[in-house]
């Protein structure tokens, strides 16, 4: 009998071992089917993704010692080449690195505005106030905002392709702390995404909104950022904890 019941008990112990794992896996699950659908979603709008680091503490998944932009960058560097809207592409990257952001490559079919996070509430607010069609917003840590418009980097006739200084390419962002306007051989990270210090990268209006003309955001979003460089906020920042050099 004694015996029998050390059996149960064991038994017991197994079973109430697994019913208190299966919470944690039934939740690790939903927040995987909930990021794939994320991302195909994004996919599904035409915005190109691919891989990119991922946290690891307060260090980078990358090998490089020091990188300046830990989980901010492309785990490859055909990042451009190898972005992709195929669904099953990505479902692929999703499933067998479970762990990893994805950053979407700009200046194919979209652009982002990328503007100071505080900036960026208050002409969100002024936009919708005027009851202007937005388009995708996101929040990228504590310190960025994400307008996703669609691309004028890409015209039909190539000879009125406009570069100018506003341009972010991802080696050169520091230029430009207020305004940056990712186009042609830049990107941004997507949400989901995790970042150390246990920030992450949301959206604040998802995907599915239509992509607007950039320039109907443009006048809002520069006043905006006039007001925060011109402010002691602005005063202090780290140019290099948003570049990712290329020339590595």
């Amino acid at each position: 009998m004694g015996a029998d019941s050390g059996r149960t008990r064991g038994t017991e112990g197994k079973i109430s071992q697994w019913l208190r794992r299966r919470p944690k896996q039934q939740q690790a699950d939903a927040d995987a089917s909930a990021r794939l659908g994320m991302l195909l979603a994004v996919a599904e709008a035409g915005m190109p993704i691919s891989p990119a680091a991922h946290p690891l503490g307060f260090r980078c998944s990358c090998e490089r010692v020091g990188c300046p932009t830990p989980a901010r960058h492309p785990v490859s560097f055909a990042w451009q080449t190898q972005s992709t809207t195929d669904a099953a592409q990505i479902e692929r990257w999703a499933e067998g690195q479970p762990l990893a952001n994805f950053i979407t490559a700009t200046g194919m079919i979209h652009d982002v505005l990328d503007v100071p996070l505080s900036a960026g509430v208050k002409a969100l607010a002024r936009l919708t106030e005027r009851g202007i069609d937005v388009g995708p917003v996101a929040r990228s840590g504590d310190d960025r905002m994400l307008f996703f418009t669609a691309t004028r980097g890409t015209p039909e006739d190539e000879d009125e392709w406009w570069p100018c200084e506003l341009d972010s390419h991802p080696e050169t962002m520091d230029e430009h702390p207020g305004l940056r306007w990712h186009c042609r051989g830049s990107y941004v990270l997507l949400p989901p995404a995790c970042l150390p210090g246990d920030l992450d990268v949301r959206w604040e209006r998802g995907p599915e909104h239509p992509l607007p003309d950039p320039l109907t955001l443009l006048e809002a979003l520069t006043d905006a950022c006039a007001a925060y460089v011109d402010s002691d906020e602005a005063t202090g920042l780290d140019p290099a904890a948003v570049a990712w050099p290329l020339g590595r």
